[in-house]
């Protein structure tokens, strides 16, 4: 049971570390979005250790946007909901981690389809939630000039989630169909 935690642990923090150096890869699209490569690893991660390991890996991938300095921080509370809350939420992605195992397992690839793309869109969606509420109240005043704060955050924010969800689900369902073991611990398998 220890060995299987550290393992989990180690895990998280190798997906976290690769999720940064994903981070820090150039894909804006203009000056409002951007397609968040790293959450092609996060999300396998939340796959394939469910929810609560998702969480905590999202956490860590949080800590190091700020330890490699590649924040945009206006105030306290700004940085803690867009770097450790919104990063977190990622995990939730990990709700559809034993669908996706059984599926696997059973060869139904329509369902593994379904779920994993299910599952991208919930943790992709859970993230850019607290993107949004963060874009409307702290970066609201940056809307263009007659723009509503609340319009400007949902374009941006929205528009980074729909082009992260589809870069991401791309990546996973091609990694589902060339690797369908990563979604699946070692220490799990039957």
């Amino acid at each position: 049971m220890e060995n299987t935690r550290l393992r989990v642990g180690i895990e998280g923090t190798i997906v976290a570390a690769l999720a940064i150096v994903l981070s820090m890869l150039p894909t804006n699209i203009g000056t409002g979005f951007t397609v968040s490569l790293g959450m092609i690893p996060m999300i396998l991660y939340a796959f394939r250790r469910g929810t609560a390991a998702g969480i905590a890996a999202g956490f860590l991938w949080g800590i190091l946007h700020y330890l490699v300095g590649n924040v945009s921080i206006l105030n306290l509370v700004q940085g803690f909901i867009e770097y450790f809350v919104a990063f977190m939420f990622t995990g939730f992605a990990g709700l559809f981690a034993q669908p996706i195992q059984q599926a696997i397992q059973k060869k139904a690839s329509i369902q593994l389809i379904g779920y994993i793309i299910l599952g991208t869109i919930t943790g992709t969606l859970a993230r850019f939630f607290w993107h949004f509420v963060a874009g409307y109240y702290f970066w609201g005043s940056y809307a263009p000039e007659g723009m509503n704060p609340l319009w400007y955050s949902f374009i941006a924010n929205g528009g980074s989630a729909l082009a992260t969800i589809l870069v991401t689900t791309i990546a996973l369902l091609l990694l589902s169909k060339t690797a369908p073991l990563l979604f699946i611990p070692k220490d799990t398998k039957q």
